[in-house]
């Protein structure tokens, strides 16, 4: 009644595949799930003619598992329609006959909304054999996962949905090439898959009319922290970050200053705020800050914050987080770990401050932790510390090594955000 798969009967109805594939490619959609990926780039490396015996498969990623992150959750628990008629466009432009949803596994109630959904999708004939009356079938499987932030790296998420245990491949080969069950397949986060029945009903102009050139379309921002409001809320691509946090989530608790923001989940580089409030939200204008937009967290920190505490609390989760799959990752976020507590817990030697930095990136500019892992968690735990708490923060180390205690007036071993 709200014309909902009004967008995905048009697809199969009225489009050929790679018409949907030039649609999204020409609209600019990037990946909402981290990287910013071009997907209709994406969705290209996809074989054009799969057969019975080597199919190509589609994977929502819904291992929402991103500290500060929790835009995809609130998707599937209030608008579960939409994500599926986005999947639907997705696997009839993909030749997909079989379709997966991995989602976390702490999401009880999101799944059975979403087993719901499902249902009522198949009971209508959107799902099955012969969707909208026409010669194209697909399937939809939801699969829960065990809560392991590892499996949100789509490597690690196909290792556990074939039943095995969590950890990441080395690529090449890429999923498109070699992926679930050894088949080509495509691994779309779920926002991303949302923004596929608003393109196809609208089209591609009315799609870039929104946002930037280079990030075109709205995203969904998780904010969390030290703001009067805080709240998932929808944004265009673009928008200042001071009017995100002054006007949108009306300024900062109790009247107190804004000292740091991570921009988009807590694996990406915090910033100051001089440098993130001269930004605007999107891709590019994060990135040239010293930052990424990632997944959308943005986590906001008030002047009674102590850095050197939150980096401790980053490094804690990344550490107990490593499928241990990988020497740089599984011994560096343990040692990172370790060195940043003895700080933060007033035994800290004024070397650490380069036994940290040697950590991520040796004193000879080579890459330690940072892009030497098998997937992205080795830099996502030496990235928080290394480009954003060393860089902007490094006087609040120093302090506690000194002094022995908070430079904020923190006592030690208290979490770093109340």
């Amino acid at each position: 009644s709200r014309g909902y798969y009004n967008a995905a009967r048009k697809a199969v109805l009225e489009m050929q595949p790679d018409e949907v594939i030039d649609m999204v490619k020409a609209s600019g959609l990037r990946g909402r799930g981290g990287a910013g990926a071009p997907t209709g780039m994406k969705w290209g490396f996809m074989p054009k003619e799969p057969t019975e015996a080597r199919p190509n498969y589609l994977i929502c990623n819904a291992d929402e598992s991103e500290p500060g992150t929790y835009n995809n959750h609130e998707l599937m628990l209030k608008d579960p329609h939409q994500l599926i008629e986005g999947m639907i466009i997705a696997a009839y432009a993909l030749r997909v006959k079989k379709m997966f949803i991995y989602i976390r596994g702490e999401m009880v109630l999101t799944a059975k909304v979403l087993a719901d959904a499902i249902g009522e999708a198949y009971a209508k004939g959107f799902l099955g054999e012969n969707i909208f009356g026409s010669k194209f079938s697909t399937d939809l499987i939801l699969h829960r996962g065990a809560g392991a932030y590892i499996c949100g790296e789509e490597t690690a998420l196909m290792d556990s949905l074939e039943g095995l245990r969590g950890h990441p491949r080395s690529k090449p080969p890429f999923p498109a090439v070699q992926g679930l069950y050894g088949m080509p397949t495509t691994i779309n986060n779920v926002e991303t898959l949302c923004n596929l029945p608003h393109l196809v009903n609208n089209g591609v102009e009315w799609y870039r009319s929104m946002g930037t050139e280079k990030s075109p379309g709205t995203k969904i921002v998780s904010v969390s922290g030290h703001v009067n409001r805080p709240a998932n809320v929808e944004i265009t691509m673009g928008t200042p970050c001071e009017e995100l946090v002054y006007d949108i989530c009306k300024g900062i608790r109790n009247g107190n200053d804004l000292k740091a923001v991570i921009p988009g989940g807590s694996s990406m580089p915090m910033l100051p705020k001089d440098l993130f409030l001269k930004a605007n939200y999107d891709f590019e204008s994060l990135q040239a800050a010293g930052s990424m937009l990632g997944s959308g967290g943005m986590i906001v920190f008030d002047d009674t914050t102590d850095i050197p505490q939150v980096c401790e609390v980053i490094a804690r989760f990344y550490r107990n987080e490593s499928c241990g799959k990988c020497v740089p990752c599984r011994i560096g976020t343990d040692f990172l770990h370790k060195i940043i507590v003895r700080i933060t817990h007033g035994q800290g030697r004024p070397e650490d401050i380069d036994l940290l930095r040697a950590m991520c990136v040796n004193l000879a500019g080579e890459r330690m932790m940072d892009s030497r892992s098998f997937c992205a968690l080795g830099d996502a735990a030496a990235w928080p510390i290394i480009w954003g708490g060393l860089k902007y923060f490094e006087d609040e180390f120093r302090y506690w090594i000194e002094h022995k205690k908070s430079p904020v007036g923190r006592e030690v071993g208290l979490p770093a955000v109340v």
